[in-house]
């Protein structure tokens, strides 16, 4: 066991399964003490069970760590109190929040009901507030913390996912309001696009519009399916040391930022930049813009949904 992380506390929600369970793994190998929070349940949400939680934390105690469950729901406010508490109650402090619970309703929105839109919403972007703002008194008061935010790369665009693709980029959102909020506290708070033949890009894999494309290009599971690289840099380990470090000392200067975590690469994403623009000194009319966007401003931009 290493001890980049001796005597700090962690939470990671969402850490019963996949790329949630290797982060909880790698800081507890760090030597933090971990709280893993599941609710066990399927990736649309539904059930519950202490099994994936309880799991890790016994591979984390025969590891020779400490750990705690928690099977409260993140979604709930008094649940993400519950689950601070739970690492305030068993190891006294918090350092480090990483909320990687999340799931999958998909559907395209004109058949998308409220129940599927509020129901990931509420596990995604109003979970991040809750953790966050039930974590925030602690992590202010000491001076010290470090927030990771699980966002998706379906920020940019996916089909079948508007609930996931508008609670995801609202993380990102939140994640960049956070840190100007934070930062003289000596919180960092940065977002993640991690990505890995898990449980839940299973079942994306499996739906028919998985080859979806967003503004930057291939988005959701064929951009696995195509990779370069080799199935092992799909395994969700290969996440954990980038989202990790994220969570050390050494990462105090970064901050307000989005990192892609997926397979063997590390990409930062780029914040508050322009990449066109057009002026003219007053007013512009329809007419102008009418001659003027196609030839500059929007110029070979196109709708990849668009009928042939």
């Amino acid at each position: 066991m290493d001890s980049r992380l001796e005597g700090r506390v962690a939470i990671v929600t969402g850490a019963g399964r996949g790329i949630g369970r290797s982060v909880a793994l790698m800081l507890a190998e760090e030597g933090a003490a971990v709280v893993v929070n599941d609710l066990g349940g399927s990736v649309d949400g539904a059930g519950r069970s202490s099994g994936p939680a309880s799991g890790v934390v016994d591979e984390i105690r025969s590891a020779g760590g400490r750990a705690l469950a928690s099977f409260d729901s993140v979604a709930e406010f008094d649940g993400a109190g519950r689950i601070v508490g739970t690492a305030l109650d068993g190891f006294g402090r918090v350092d480090i929040v990483c909320h990687a619970a999340g799931i999958l309703r998909d559907r395209m929105v004109f058949n998308m009901t409220e129940e599927e839109w509020d129901g990931v919403l509420r596990v995604h972007l109003v979970g991040a507030f809750n953790i966050v703002r039930s974590a925030l008194p602690h992590l202010m008061e000491q001076g010290y913390g470090r927030v990771v935010l699980f966002s998706s790369i379906s920020a940019l665009g996916a089909a079948g996912q508007a609930n996931y693709a508008a609670a995801k980029e609202g993380m990102v959102g939140l994640t960049r309001a956070l840190a100007e909020e934070l930062g003289p506290h000596g919180i960092t708070v940065n977002a993640v696009y991690p990505g890995a033949n898990t449980r839940m890009m299973a079942t994306v894999m499996n739906t028919p519009r998985s080859a979806t494309q967003g503004p930057s290009g291939a988005v959701g599971a064929d951009a696995l399916l195509s990779s370069p690289e080799p199935p092992e840099a799909q395994t969700p380990g290969s996440n954990a040391a980038k989202i990790v470090y994220l969570c050390t000392e050494p990462a105090g200067s970064i901050t307000g930022q989005v990192i892609s975590t997926n397979g063997w690469s590390l990409g930062l994403y780029s914040r508050r930049r322009v990449v066109r623009s057009i002026h003219k000194d007053g007013r512009w009319t329809l007419e102008e813009l009418e001659r003027l966007m196609p030839i500059s401003l929007t110029a070979g931009l196109h709708n990849p949904a668009s009928p042939a």
